[in-house]
């Protein structure tokens, strides 16, 4: 365990001096930081260069950081645009980890990390676990997927980070989670909020009472859950429930975080990302507590430096309560058409690419969302080729199977697939309506 004197440790709850500093000291290391961040953009990013002298702009040209707004967005797009490595602004050899995650055509968007940018990315999530109210000796239980994407290893070195003890589980085996939660007695579990419903679940079936587990606090992300949610987990695992945000493009996990004492949306830790909230349709930026799509700007990552990155999450930036920075309104919807099944992004177009590899299956498809119990689930109904219509059962069955097996291979996400006769799938005469979500 770290001494009491180290403000990222757990010994004491202290926090950094920079999570007290007065709004105006804040402002004035974001100018700072920003105007950094864009030199090193424009200069070591091709594509940065590119973008600021098709508009006119100049990092020289940032005074104060409303003149970021003259600065270009950064799209999820863009990165695969320049996959694997385009973006990033440092040599091969000073990437020491490489992340990932799922993008449109099977490619992921790829994003790399310099020592420094592992390091504060650990210091983030080791502040996000300590606000979400860790305590010293604590034991945390990581149900995040380990791999590419980046939950698991955020969660993992951030706890490590803050002198906590790891259990780096993983997602899945749900009925050896809850045996091992049992047993060894984590006191923060950090998962999604559907699967912690799931757990919720095991733990009935195998006649233990939930809400008497050793669980104290879980720390929830990677997809959008309402305050309903929260009060039903704090209800059946009686634990506080907080809500830690982040997406591997700008780091992963723990760009901001709940403090355990407010519960009242993330805290964004400003000293390492410059929000914005702007207009979705129009990219006007809009003034504090308006309602509208999130964008950040990265301030000290050193591998892959981001601009005006548009989240597509909606919120609004809010006043801080239990710290100096703004806060978010907690996120349980997005701008754009992405599916989040399970803490997986899944785009229709993606499911679109793998149909069309299938000879029997035309390209009329819409992918129905639904809840089995707390879990989310994928159904595709997906229609015969005309010429198809005569097809076997048996056909049928070998194309439903092997697509089902290549949603799971290249997305990571299980999809039912149910095959249809030619005409089943509604038409649409403008855009094709791809998403039914019965969630809600």
């Amino acid at each position: 365990m770290h001494s009491g004197s180290d403000p990222t440790s757990a010994q004491g709850l202290r926090l950094e001096a920079i999570e007290k500093a007065s709004v105006d000291e804040l402002r004035a290391l974001q100018t700072q930081r920003l105007k950094v961040s864009l030199k090193a953009a424009y200069e070591r990013v091709p594509h940065y260069r590119d973008r600021f002298d098709q508009l006119g702009v100049h990092p020289e040209q940032l005074k104060s950081l409303d003149d970021l707004r003259q600065f270009p967005f950064t799209t999820k797009s863009d990165l695969r645009d320049n996959y694997p490595f385009g973006m990033f602004a440092v040599p091969q050899e000073q990437v020491v980890r490489i992340h990932a995650s799922s993008g449109t055509t099977g490619k992921p968007t790829v994003v790399g990390y310099t020592k420094n940018d592992i390091d504060t990315w650990a210091l983030l999530v080791a502040r996000s676990i300590r606000a979400a109210g860790a305590r010293a000796g604590d034991k945390v239980h990581v149900s995040y997927g380990y791999g590419l994407f980046t939950g698991g290893l955020g969660a993992h070195y951030g706890a490590e980070r803050l002198g906590l003890t790891v259990i780096p589980f993983g997602g899945g085996q749900t009925e050896r989670q809850v045996q091992l939660i049992h047993d060894f007695k984590p006191d923060i579990i950090m998962v999604t909020p559907s699967y912690m419903l799931a757990i919720a679940d095991e733990f009935e079936r195998q006649g233990l009472v939930a809400n008497q587990s050793s669980l104290r606090v879980g720390i929830f992300g990677a997809e959008p859950w309402t305050d309903a949610m929260r009060h039903e987990i704090e209800a059946r695992m009686g634990l506080d429930a907080v809500d830690i945000y982040g997406l591997s493009e700008v780091m992963g996990p723990g760009v901001a975080n709940e403090c355990i004492e407010t519960k009242d949306g993330p805290t964004i830790w400003e000293d390492h990302f410059y929000p914005e909230i702007i207009d979705p349709e129009s990219g006007q930026v809009l003034p504090d507590g308006a309602f509208g799509e999130l964008v950040l700007t990265s301030l000290t990552k050193e591998a892959l430096p981001v601009v005006r990155y548009r989240t597509r999450d909606l919120t609004r930036l809010l006043p801080g309560t239990a710290r100096t920075m703004r806060r978010i309104q907690k996120i349980t919807g997005r701008s754009d058409d992405m599916m989040i099944v399970r803490g997986v992004n899944v785009f229709p177009s993606q499911i679109e690419e793998l149909i069309l590899r299938q000879p029997l299956l035309a390209a009329h498809y819409v992918c129905v969302l639904s809840k089995e119990g707390p879990l989310d689930t994928l159904t595709v109904r997906v229609e015969l080729k005309a010429e198809q219509a005569a097809s076997s059962a048996d056909d049928q069955a070998q194309a439903a199977s092997a697509l089902e097996h290549q949603i799971k291979s290249y997305i990571g996400t299980s999809a039912t697939v149910r095959i249809e006769p030619v005409g089943a799938v509604d038409r649409s005469a403008g855009k094709a309506k791809r998403v039914i979500d019965l969630r809600r």
